[in-house]
C-alpha cells in the first residue's frame, strides 16, 4: 500500500529525518554513558536512556518507509468544489452546529486544530463535494449523519502545518 503524500509532506518529512540522524550519537552516547551506572535491572537512567535511543531510530524508520511508500499528489481542485488544504464551512443539521474545518493529508491531521484527513469518514464524505450540497459521513455500519457544505475558501500546500507526531 502506498501513503498519499504531496511534495512538502516529504520536505518535512526529510527534514524531521535529518534532524533525528543529528541525535543519534547524542543518544547513543547517553545509553552508554548511563550503562556505567550499575546494575541493569535496577537502572532507570540507563532504560529511559535506551527507551528514548530506540523511540528515535523507530521515528526515522517510520518516516523513511512513508516516504519510500509516497504516491505524490497534487492539491489542485475546481474553485467551487472541496480540494485539499481548502477550508470548509460546514453545517451540522442535527446539532444546528457551524464549524470551519480544513481538509488536510493524513500525515497533517489534527482534529483538536479542525485539520482534517482527507481518509477519514468525513473528509472522504466532505471532498469533492460543492457548496450547499449535502453529504452524508458514513461513521460505521449503522452510524452516519449529514453535514451541509455551506462555504469553501481555496487553500494550499504549505508548510505552516506541522506534521503527526507518534
Amino acid at each position: 500500500m502506498y501513503n498519499e503524500l504531496t511534495k512538502v509532506d516529504i520536505q518535512k518529512m526529510q527534514e524531521e529525518i535529518a534532524e533525528r540522524r543529528a541525535w543519534v550519537s547524542a543518544l547513543r552516547e547517553e545509553v552508554r554513558r548511563t550503562r556505567e551506572f550499575g546494575d541493569l535491572s535496577e537502572n532507570d537512567e540507563y532504560r529511559s536512556a535506551k527507551r528514548e535511543y530506540n523511540k528515535n531510530n523507530g521515528r526515522i524508520r517510520y518516516l523513511e518507509n512513508m516516504i519510500n511508500t509516497a504516491k505524490i499528489i497534487e492539491v489542485d481542485s475546481a474553485a467551487d468544489t472541496v480540494g485539499l488544504f481548502d477550508y470548509v464551512t460546514v453545517y451540522y443539521p442535527e446539532d444546528e452546529e457551524t464549524r470551519v474545518i480544513r481538509l488536510v493529508t493524513t500525515l497533517r491531521n489534527d482534529v483538536l486544530s479542525d485539520c482534517i484527513s482527507k481518509d477519514s469518514p468525513f473528509g472522504r464524505a466532505v471532498l469533492g463535494a460543492k457548496v450547499g450540497e449535502t453529504v452524508t459521513v458514513q461513521v460505521r455500519e449503522g452510524y452516519s449523519y449529514p453535514v451541509t457544505v455551506q462555504k469553501i475558501e481555496k487553500g494550499q500546500d504549505d508548510d505552516s502545518l506541522p506534521i503527526a507526531k507518534y
